[in-house]
Order: C-alpha cells, then structure tokens, then sequence
C-alpha cells in the first residue's frame, strides 16, 4: 500500500506543479500572449479537434459497423489490418505526404511527365489546416476503429438480429441501432483521438499551425520563459480535464444493457455483387491512405540514403530509443502489477482513487507533462545544492535536471495509464477466487501473488510491455523537451532531418519506428487471438 501511495503521489507531483502556476502572478510576456496569441491558438486547436473527431467517427464507425456485421472478400485481412495506421505516428505521415504532394514530389512529378497534366497547386497543399486534419484522421481513425468493432462483435447480436427480424434493412440498422449502443464505445475512442490531437507537436509544428502545444514549446524555447509555458500548460490541462469529465458525463448517461446475460458474437452477413465491391473498395482505399502508400514511399526512400544514414552514431540513438524505452517500460509495468493488485485486494474507495491518481497522466498532454516534470527537477536540484557544493559540484549545479532520469519520469507519467489497463484487465478476467483459495491453503499475500496471480496475468502484463515500450517508442514532445544535451532518439532524429528539410535521410529512423511499432501491433493482435481462444 505504501509503494501505490507514494508512487501515485509522485506521479501526481509534476501535474500538480503545472496546475498551481495559474495561482502565481503572470509575466510580462504572459500578457502579450493573452492578448495576441492565445485566441488564434485556442481557435486552431479547437478547429483541428473538431474536424478530426469528425471524420474519424464517421470513418472509424462505418468501418467497424461493415467489418462486424458483413462477409465480403478479404473481410478476415481487413479486420486487423486497419488497425496498423497506427504503427505510423502521425508527424512522420504527414513528413511522407507533405513531400509526395509537393511540387517536385512523387505525384505531381508524375502527373506532369508521364501524363502531361499540370493543376493547380493548391490541390496539393496538404500543409494546412484541412492537411492536418487529413493526416489526423488517416492515423488516428483506428481508436473508433477498434473500440466499436470490438463492442460491435461482442455485444451486439441481440439488437441487430431483432432489428433484422422486423425487416429493417443495413442503413436502418446502422442509423437507428448500431449508432445508438455504440455511442459508449464511440465515446472512448473518440477521447483518445481528442487526446492525440492535443498533445501533437510534430505535425502542426512542421505544418506551421499555431495550436497551444506549439504554443508551449516556442514559449520555451523561442521567448526562455517557462514561466508562461507552464500558465499554458496549466489551462491546456484544464481543456483536457473539461473534456474528460464530459466524456464520462456521456458514457454514464447513455449506458446500454442487455436483458439477458448470454452474450453471443454477431453473425455477421454475406455480401455479394455490387455491395460487396463497394465495401472491398472502401476498406482498399482507408488502408492505401492510412498505411500502404505512406510506408512504400518511405522504404523507397531509405533505400536511397540508408547508406549516408546507417553510420555508427544512428546505431547509437537507435540503442539510446531502445534503453530509455525499456527503462520506462519496466518501471511502468513494475508499477501498474503493485497497484492494480493493491487495488484488487483492498477495494475501497482510497485506492480507487490511488490508481486513478496514477494513471492520470495518459488525459495530459506531453508538453504539460514536461514543464512539470522540469519544474519538480529544477526544484530537487535547488533543495540538494548544498549537498552539490560538498561533493565539488558548484554552488547551484543542475544534476538531475540534465539527466535522463528527467525523460524516464516523463514516459513514465505520460503512459502509465497504457501498462495499467492491461494488467487490470488481466487481474478482472481471473477475479479473486483462485487467490483466495491459495489463502484458504495457507499462502500469504506475497506468495499468492508470485505462485497465483503472476502466472495467471502474465499475457496481461506482456500486452502491456508491448503496447507501452511502443507508445515510448513513438512519443515526440516529450523527449524533445526533457532529454539531456546530445541525446537523441529516432523520433528525435527524424524530426531533426525533416524540420532540415531532409525528408528522404528521415525515411530510415522513421522506418525504424514503423518496424519496431508494426511488429509490436503483430505480436499483439497474436496475443489478442489467443486470448479469445
């Protein structure tokens, strides 16, 4: 119980850090960017949100609702396939599209020496608003995607073969069933867009929009003012909790239960002829845009430069992704095991509350995340001066401020939420009936826990392992704003080649990440069938 409460705390500590800058006194440069930024940085990020919850619902829930309810060829390749979108973090697709609509990209080279046809280039600016939300959706769509496919094909049967029985064809069913008992699962994954789309950096940075995650980090690093940065954050912050508790108002009030409890799958229905090209043609072309076309243009392009790329130090910020990656990783699954189980054995309210706490940090975004983070460093390294001083250090040295430990505290806060879930998903499936009869045999806590539970959860905790390590394979705003001097990742290397306008030399270290990220979503759709079985 100790560990759970002090690690919620100090997993809390950097947000709360963030949330008690709006009770300081502003700044100077605060004022000038209440008055003249902040509005069009709101607007912008209220417009991207919008618009891509927009169109990833209606692509997200369509495919899942044809996916679930029909058979049509190729459905069993479809039905994870349109998962690996999100295998591609989305500043790397819009890198790889913002070059092949260019000018002298890919398309429109083609258009003009193959078929001799110039149009209008604003057909092509994908580096816009409209742009980015395209890239949005085309890479987040998948978290509709899963969770209502997922609801669909468990829960829904009943419904929809009452449905069909009173002669209501598959619009109908869609319109005035399948939207109405789905809008729970809809919700969730529609929050988990919201988030995404708040916490980017790397695509509406290199895009040039101006939203409040990018309004942070030029606050940072373009004006040295932390101060305002944090003010930032600490409203940004209050935007997601206002959105989450929306979110959690709509679920409560619009929760549907079945009359009977005999749940069975769908059964899903044959199409044929002209119904069954359309839907075939639909799912070909979501996933050519959403993965296809973007990863074949990038492994052309790493076999143009992998040789200038593959050099002794990519093999070193390769090595430094997978150390920090691993690092947080285990902490965070170390972590999520100790308080799920605590969680599990003492259900009550105080450690509801503990493991809410801890996973508080996956609702805020990353750039909130590190301010609070530097900010609690920045405050250590104050409270240890004089122990600094005694060791020759210097007066006022920033040790852990310039350390890895700041980034490992980052991932770790940032996707503790994602190890959690799964380990508790793990400990709900088995319950408690086989820990408590290894503690009617005489076994204590800990040894029921290391002889019961531990072999029992342990496809829990490595679908968390995985999906975690991938998340902080992925994650941009955080490691650039934390990470020490000269150390690098390959999302940090990618960044670094496209915002030089090296977009084919960014084809290798975002390869890299494609592979590590599409392998990891294989091993779990593996595991998520053996699950099932």
């Amino acid at each position: 119980m100790v560990i759970s409460i002090t690690g919620a705390a100090v997993l809390m500590l950097p947000i709360f850090y963030v949330f008690i800058s709006l009770f300081q006194r502003p700044n100077k440069n605060w004022q000038q960017i209440k008055q003249f930024l902040i509005k069009d940085y709101m607007l912008h990020s209220l417009s991207l949100v919008f618009f891509t919850v927009l169109l990833s619902v209606v692509i997200g829930v369509l495919l899942a609702w044809l996916v679930a309810a029909y058979d049509f060829p190729l459905k069993r390749l479809f039905r994870w396939a349109l998962v690996l979108p999100l295998a591609i973090p989305p500043y790397i697709a819009a890198y790889t599209y913002a070059n092949m609509l260019s000018y002298t990209g890919v398309v429109q080279k083609t258009l003009r020496t193959q078929f001799g046809v110039t149009l209008d280039q604003s057909y092509f600016d994908v580096m816009s608003l409209r742009g980015a939300v395209f890239i949005f959706t085309m890479f987040l769509f998948p978290y509709v995607y899963l969770i209502t496919r997922s609801f669909l094909e468990r829960q829904s049967a009943s419904y929809i073969e009452n449905a069909r029985l009173l002669g209501k064809g598959g619009v109908a069913i869609f319109f005035r069933v399948v939207l109405p008992i789905s809008r729970p699962a809809v919700i969730g994954g529609v929050t988990l867009v919201i988030f995404e789309v708040l916490s980017d950096y790397g695509v509406t940075s290199y895009f040039g929009i101006h939203t409040i995650s990018t309004a942070i980090f030029q606050t940072w690093f373009g004006m040295y003012d932390v101060e305002s940065a944090m003010r930032l954050a600490a409203w940004l912050m209050i935007g997601i909790i206002v959105v989450f508790i929306f979110e959690r108002l709509l679920r409560r009030n619009r929760m549907f239960s079945s009359s009977t409890s005999k749940m069975r799958p769908i059964v899903p229905k044959r199409l044929q002829g002209p119904a069954a090209a359309a839907v075939l043609l639909l799912c070909v072309a979501v996933f050519s845009c959403s993965f296809v076309i973007p990863t074949l243009q990038i492994i052309v392009w790493a076999g143009m430069t992998y040789k200038e790329v593959l050099t002794p130090k990519f093999l070193e910020l390769t090595l430094n992704t997978l150390k920090v990656a691993l690092i947080a990783t285990i902490i965070i699954m170390t972590l999520s095991v100790v308080v799920a189980n605590v969680a599990r054995v003492r259900r009550s309210g105080f450690s509801f509350i503990i493991s809410k706490c801890a996973t508080a940090g996956y609702s805020i975004p990353g750039a909130i995340i590190a301010i609070g983070v530097l900010a609690v460093c920045i405050h250590l390294d104050h409270l240890f001066a004089p122990v600094y001083q005694q060791m020759g250090l210097g007066k006022s040295p920033l040790i852990i401020s310039l350390s890895l430990a700041m980034a490992v505290a980052g991932y770790v806060i940032r996707f503790m939420a994602v190890g959690y879930n799964a380990v508790e998903a793990g400990f709900e499936k088995i319950g408690s009936k086989y820990a408590e009869a290894s503690r009617t045999l005489g076994h204590g806590v800990t040894g029921t826990f290391f002889k019961v539970d531990l072999p029992m959860i342990k496809g829990s905790i490595i679908t968390g392992f995985i999906l975690t390590f991938v998340e902080i394979i992925k994650e941009l705003p955080i490691t650039l704003l934390l990470r020490p001097f000269n150390f690098e990742t390959l999302a940090t290397r990618a960044y670094q080649y496209a915002s030089d306008e090296q977009i084919i030399e960014a084809s290798v270290p975002s390869l890299f990440i494609i592979a590590i990220s599409l392998i990891s979503v294989l091993i779990f759709h593996q595991l998520g069938k053996k699950l099932e079985s």
